[in-house]
């Protein structure tokens, strides 16, 4: 059974892909993944990011310095991220946020870019793409008072967080999206937050190559794997796989701008 699924969030030019990235995106494709979103983590990577979009058909770029590259960008490369703006297939911005669990980068440097990716995002009307990574509490104040500037366009990738996080994030008008680790057979309590998203507002998404979802857990993860982690939302939610393949595509169009677009 083939069903049509969007992989939202992909880092197609990592290295581990750096032999057989046409293959992965060729595989995604036969198993039912109409469209992916690449995303990138620095100025340079975000730069290889939208060449493959403009390359290979179904791809698409986010464009971002992700909190834990922060510390190491250098003053020219939000510039450079800025510039990515507009071109063609670039539907998000991110990855952003803030992680205190690596602390790759001062919290108040992450900030300071998370702060841009919202602003930016705001100004554009892009969807920003959102790491948060044991530190719910800065990211929800930093996303309040973005929201009371205006309204909030973006996705909570790669969600582990609590239900009440979850419900204060759809409630400011944001994404909950769901990767590999909703799979595990100790996950339960994640299942049970993804099992009361909002319908209209739940995504699907690899990480790829990290995070593989059961029963391939600690391989390589490529966007083909979507299928696994959707068919364990769908159970979790007591779904046919079909129909909530459709909503979450449906989902994922209506965020990124995709619906006209996904034949390109």
């Amino acid at each position: 059974m083939t069903v049509k699924l969007v992989d939202t969030h992909a880092h197609l030019v990592a290295e581990e892909f750096d032999h057989d990235r046409s293959h992965v995106i060729a595989r995604a494709r036969a198993a039912g993944v109409a469209a992916i979103v690449a995303v990138g983590i620095t100025a340079e990577s975000s730069e290889a990011t939208v060449r493959w979009a403009l390359a290979a058909d179904g791809v698409f770029a986010a464009v971002g310095i992700h909190p834990n590259s922060s510390a190491v960008a250098s003053p020219c490369d939000w510039d450079r991220v800025m510039a990515l703006v507009g071109r063609p297939k670039v539907v998000a911005l991110g990855e952003t946020g803030l992680d205190r669990y690596r602390e790759a980068a001062p919290l108040a440097v992450q900030q300071d870019f998370f702060d841009r990716h919202l602003r930016l995002s705001q100004h554009t009307g892009l969807p920003v793409v959102v790491h948060c990574r044991e530190s719910e509490t800065e990211i929800l104040a930093m996303l309040r008072e973005a929201r009371r500037r205006g309204a909030l366009a973006g996705v909570m990738h790669s969600f582990t967080g609590t239900a009440e996080t979850a419900t204060e994030c759809v409630a400011m008008g944001l994404y909950i999206s769901f990767a590999g680790m909703v799979t595990f057979k100790k996950a339960g309590a994640l299942r049970a937050v993804a099992a009361a998203i909002p319908s209209e507002r739940i995504l699907v998404e690899t990480d790829s190559p990290y995070l593989a979802p059961h029963p391939l857990r600690g391989k390589r993860n490529e966007p083909q794997n979507v299928l696994h982690t959707a068919t364990c939302l769908a159970a979790a939610r007591g779904e046919p796989l079909e129909e909530f393949a459709r909503k979450t595509t449906a989902n994922a169009q209506r965020l990124f701008g995709l619906q006209e677009r996904m034949t390109e």
